[in-house]
């Protein structure tokens, strides 16, 4: 079937999602996450959502204020969604997770190649449906870790939506060198990742674009060894650069100063 590979790894995230969630006290899901104002159950609320809101559920209405936490209209949608679930027992919350993802995984095994390559709305703009999915994987995988994490139980998770993860992430770093640093022509940076899924890669600055390269002559401007746990959390934003680069995991030679701009820049997740 087409894009197996994303519907594999949304489906098993969201197992591990309820597998981490089943059974658990009802204080487990009030205990609070890495994102801003939400708690255990507030953050797969969030998944839930956007499964509902996917299969053709309205948006809940919002009364009152939004909280300071929320900064744009994408963060106005996704609090609507958890608002409206917190009135709700978190075994109440999981119950209908549960649905919701089974129906999102049926309906995805019975898409056809043509449906998952339609161009429509996604929250990076106008993508194929297949690279929304993609982000799909991001957004659920990421918020699996934030709940492992709040409920003091991390775990590795070497499956596709680990891949998934990284894969986006090394792909984003030409627009964190070349956008978000304005790494002037002539920069080479180096990341070596360490781990799993570990890798090298180099991206250089010429004519005004960074791109990622294969090979290069010169030293890098600097670069950064780290493992692939630690490079996952600072792009999603679940650590801070200090942090990042203070790690004891965390080498850096070359350039200390862009090696800073580089960790405050790779932040990048939405």
């Amino acid at each position: 079937m087409a894009y197996d590979w994303i519907t594999d790894a949304l489906e098993e995230t969201w197992a591990s999602v309820e597998a981490a969630l089943r059974d658990r006290a009802p204080a487990d899901f009030d205990a609070p996450t890495a994102c801003p104002g939400w708690s255990v159950r507030d953050v797969l609320s969030h998944l839930l959502g956007i499964e509902v809101w996917l299969r053709g559920g309205a948006v809940p209405d919002f009364e009152g204020p939004m909280p300071a936490h929320v900064k744009n209209s994408m963060g106005e949608f996704n609090e609507a969604f958890v608002a409206a679930h917190r009135g709700e027992s978190g075994a109440e919350v999981l119950a209908q997770f549960r649905a919701a993802a089974a129906a999102s995984i049926a309906a995805l095994r019975a898409m056809s190649a043509e449906e998952w390559d339609v161009v429509g709305w996604s929250p990076e703009g106008e993508r194929p449906y297949h690279r929304f999915m993609e982000t799909r994987v991001l957004d659920s995988w990421i918020h699996l870790q934030d709940i492992r994490d709040a409920l003091l139980e991390p775990a590795d998770d070497h499956g596709p939506g680990e891949e998934i993860v990284i894969n986006r992430f090394e792909s984003s770093l030409p627009f964190v060198v070349g956008k978000k640093m304005s790494a002037p022509d002539g920069t080479l940076v180096r990341v070596n990742l360490t781990g799993r899924l570990a890798r090298s890669v180099m991206v250089a600055v010429a004519n005004g674009r960074a791109g990622a390269v294969a090979t290069a002559n010169e030293e890098p401007t600097f670069e950064v060894t780290t493992p692939v746990a630690l490079f996952w959390r600072r792009c999603a934003g679940r650590i801070s650069a200090d942090a990042f680069l203070g790690a004891s995991a965390t080498d850096v030679r070359g350039s200390r100063e862009m090696a800073r701009a580089f960790a405050e820049a790779l932040a990048i997740m939405i």
